[in-house]
């Protein structure tokens, strides 16, 4: 292909987790165009991904919430705002990963020559794209790493890892460890960590279960529990502490780059499906996801050292069921450490 754009632009206003199932993408792009200028369009919490990433030169925060929710002068404001910054730019190849129409929209006014889009039916405006050959329909039966591949098919990008990987920073690494010994977090004891947090209440398995499965693995299993909150579970800290054992270490005021450094120590992470759940994948720790639906989705993490357990609701998942995951993938860790030793 001789295309050879200098300065593109990448739209990935996904989620947080959708985010890093974009890496293997961004990658993708990073090494088809070497030498070009890559700026990354990223909703302000999952811009630390990109940057750690290191597959853009460039990153460009968005506040999406702001542009579709604010008061309607203030939001119209802003998307001017954002449209005359994208087009001083002066970009001449736009990629849209995650396609909505009001993307779309900017990537064809911000005066690329070349616009390439994700195809989802019902979401994008497909006529504004205008790179040949275009990109497969969105397939969902494909996991979402492959449905963001798809999207730079044309590109002739090679092949490509479809596990997304995330690389701690020294500075991060050393802030959790001081926070770890402040909390007399034995060296040897493995570190086992729980994410009780979802972005809806339907994909939230209850609290108590949670605390339950925090006491087996803590009394049965010799380890230590690291519990995670978000922005939602904040108000939650002193009944998070009421609920779980006392020598539970609760985490809750972390940015991305000093979860991701936290999530690394771990020898197991169990959670509902979520961004943290993403990163710590990404950062090489085996996941236990809690899905309540009959099949996982196509957005659980890849790889053999990953499990899933589900149920037809998160309130018919039981902790035993969690419990032997949480306990398997513990095992399976402690013996890839020792070989590893």
């Amino acid at each position: 292909m001789s295309f050879n754009p200098h300065n593109i632009l990448v739209i990935d206003f996904g989620q947080l987790g959708d985010v890093v199932l974009s890496l293997p993408a961004l990658g993708a792009i990073r090494n088809r165009f070497p030498t070009a200028r890559i700026t990354v369009a990223v909703g302000i919490p999952a811009a630390p991904i990109i940057e750690m990433a290191g597959c853009a030169d460039e990153v460009l925060p968005v506040d999406r919430v702001a542009l579709r929710d604010g008061p309607k002068l203030l939001s119209i404001a802003r998307i001017a705002r954002l449209m005359r910054d994208v087009r001083r730019a002066g970009y001449d190849f736009v990629i849209d990963l995650h396609s909505l129409s009001e993307t779309n929209l900017l990537g064809f006014l911000s005066g690329a020559q070349m616009r390439l889009f994700a195809r989802r039916p019902g979401r994008s405006l497909d006529f504004l794209a205008n790179f040949y050959p275009p990109p497969p329909v969105e397939d969902h039966r494909k996991h979402a790493v492959d449905r963001y591949l798809d999207v730079i098919k044309p590109l002739d990008v090679g092949p490509v890892s479809r596990v997304p990987r995330l690389k701690t920073r020294p500075e991060d690494d050393q802030k959790i460890e001081k926070m770890l010994a402040k909390e007399k977090a034995a060296a040897g004891v493995p570190l086992v960590g729980l994410y009780p947090g979802a972005g809806h209440p339907s994909r939230r398995w209850p609290l108590a279960r949670f605390a339950e499965l925090a006491e087996r693995l803590e009394r049965n299993d010799g380890v230590r529990i690291l519990l995670f909150t978000g922005p939602e579970e904040r108000m939650m800290v002193r009944e998070l502490r009421a609920a779980f054992p006392r020598s539970t270490i609760i985490f809750d005021q972390l940015s991305i780059p000093e979860l991701a450094a936290a999530l690394a120590r771990l020898a197991v992470f169990v959670s509902n499906n979520t961004g943290p759940m993403h990163i710590a994948a990404a950062v090489g720790t085996p996941v236990v996801t809690l899905l309540g639906r009959p099949t996982p989705d196509s957005f659980t993490p890849i790889g053999d050292r990953h499990r899933v357990v589900c149920s037809a609701t998160m309130t018919d998942l039981s902790v035993d069921d969690a419990y032997a995951a949480a306990r398997a993938t513990l095992a399976a860790s402690r013996t890839a450490t020792l070989f590893a030793g």
